[in-house]
């Protein structure tokens, strides 16, 4: 009785990933590391993350749930704070546009190209030996998304509405919506929530503030770790990968570590190099 539960829910899960697919929702092949640390709490390695279906599932079941409280808190017309997600602003879709012309490649859609437009494009840049660098670029491309007390769609998903009430992290943002959730549960009119739409805005700057302070915090602890890692290995010779080329360098991307690192221009003996946008 038990394996039928799970029998249904993966069929739940495959109809929910073929919505998906129709929907072209944005899906980037990057690649998650994780640290593994030894017993005298020191990096043993950093290896890549690999997603199977039991982990595809619940994050399908999360998005469903959270779609879900989406749609009832706008419906019954009482403040919350919602996921947004806005389509690129027209300069970077410039400058996506010419970039991926040098490389034979064409974003659909016009001016106004949409979720499925790019999706078309990530499954032409799929398999391709310069992938890994074309999705960094169209993923450059992609606005942030935000806190917001007013629902106007989740661009990169291709959500209508979406909210965060479920989450690997418990973040506060679900804790509002939580309280919406049981004060229109306990029958009390959504005029009557503890929170105006004032305050719904000013909680939703905050958690988007504090969101951004604390990926900061992680991107800079995990890049402590990493040179403390790499620090016993300098002067050997790896593998890597050029990421990023901007006016003062090139950043690159190690193969084995997955550790990313600036090679300066100063460094690049031997010729003279000219900085092309494009």
């Amino acid at each position: 009785p038990g394996s039928q539960h799970i029998e249904n829910l993966y069929n739940l899960y495959k109809a929910l990933s073929q919505q998906r697919s129709k929907r072209g929702a944005l899906e980037f092949e990057t690649t998650e590391t994780c640290i593994i640390f030894n017993k005298a709490n020191k990096i043993d390695s950093i290896v890549p993350v690999v997603r199977n279906v039991a982990h595809k599932l619940i994050e399908e079941c999360m998005l469903l749930a959270n779609v879900a409280v989406s749609q009832y808190c706008e419906n019954r017309n009482i403040n919350a704070l919602y996921r947004v997600h806005e389509s690129p602003d027209d300069i970077k879709l410039k400058q996506l546009k010419d970039f991926i012309k040098l490389f034979g490649l064409k974003l659909s859609g016009g001016e106004r190209p949409s979720t499925k437009d790019f999706s078309r494009l990530l499954a032409q840049v799929s398999g391709r030996e310069d992938a890994a660098l074309l999705q960094r670029v169209i993923l450059r491309t992609q606005k942030q998304a935000v806190y917001y007390p007013e629902n106007s769609g989740h661009f990169g998903l291709g959500y209508e509405g979406y909210t965060h009430f479920t989450s690997p992290i418990r973040r506060y943002s679900d804790l509002v919506v939580h309280r919406a959730l049981k004060h229109l549960i306990a029958q009390h009119k959504p005029k009557d929530f503890i929170y105006s739409q004032d305050k719904m805005a000013s909680l939703a700057d905050h958690c988007t503030t504090t969101e951004k302070r604390a990926d900061h915090a992680t991107r800079e602890a995990t890049d402590r770790l990493k040179c403390d890692f790499m620090k016993d290995k300098v002067g050997e010779i790896f593998h890597g990968t050029i990421i990023e080329v901007t006016s003062f360098g090139v950043f690159v991307e190690l193969d084995e570590y997955y550790v990313q690192g600036l090679l300066h221009i100063s460094a690049l003996e031997g010729d003279y190099y000219h900085f092309d946008e494009l």
